[in-house]
């Protein structure tokens, strides 16, 4: 996405600086042969073993769930009205901009803070409908991000996409985390997920990147389903999402 189109979504001057920083960084690795991602490097054919094994378990799992979807479609148009996919900018890989797609689970309302950035969804939060609750619960709502996986844009495995207006916010060490693609799942989410805090949650991340192994993305996805049945980890003091990274920094430093 070009810095014309992320001023056209909103992004501040200071998000478009901090991803141009990631990309200046990212390009500099490739042109001194940095691999920031063991992984990646593993080949098969013209393919990395992860991204193979993200198009073979990816498309399984759009198969397998394809009764689900015109279901879930159904439950979205008959709760509310508006479109059956919610579509928002995120970080991928090198700081480069995606549509991370979700099933829609809340009305349709334009709802900012004074200083335009979205409000964050809380507990009992009037936009969530019913059967939206239901989505996030069983973590539903996260199916259409399969797509994102089908086309590249994200792995089934690896740090959560978070939203471009942090981009100033992280270290150099929690940039880290946006030199591999983010995930549907990873190492943060089967270790606490929303309930253990940004700056572990991050650290999380980082040391994912830094420990990548075929072995370890297994691990991930087999937990991964024992976590949802489970649902450990979904809430974060009564919010169903963490507070904001860029207030959480800003309170922070007081």
């Amino acid at each position: 996405m070009s810095i014309e189109a992320d001023v056209e979504h909103g992004l501040d001057t200071r998000a478009i600086t901090a991803k141009e920083k990631i990309l200046k960084r990212n390009r500099k690795q490739e042109n001194e042969n940095v691999q920031p991602s063991l992984f990646d490097d593993l080949e098969v054919g013209s393919y990395s073993k992860k991204r193979v094994l993200d198009i073979m378990l990816g498309s399984l799992a759009l198969i397998g769930f394809i009764i689900l979807y015109p279901l879930i479609a159904f439950g979205i148009k008959v709760s509310s009205r508006g479109p059956v996919l919610f579509r928002q900018p995120r970080t991928g890989k090198a700081g480069h901009t995606f549509y991370c797609l979700k099933f829609r689970t809340m009305h349709v309302v334009h709802k900012t803070n004074v200083d335009g950035t979205p409000v964050v969804t809380q507990k009992g939060d009037s936009r969530i409908f019913t059967f939206g609750q239901f989505l996030r619960k069983t973590n539903l709502d996260e199916l259409p991000q399969i797509l994102n996986v089908i086309k590249g844009e994200m792995s089934l495995v690896g740090p959560r996409p978070l939203l471009m207006d942090y981009l100033p916010y992280f270290s150099e060490e929690q940039n880290t985390r946006h030199d591999v693609k983010p995930g549907i799942t990873g190492w943060a989410q089967i270790n606490g997920r929303n309930a253990i805090g940004w700056d572990k949650k991050l650290a999380l991340d980082v040391w994912y990147v830094n420990n990548q192994s075929f072995l370890l993305d297994l691990k991930i996805l087999v937990l991964t389903v024992f976590k949802v049945f489970k649902r450990d980890g979904i809430n974060h003091e009564g919010e169903h999402f963490m507070p904001r990274f860029d207030e959480y920094i800003k309170k922070q430093k007081g």
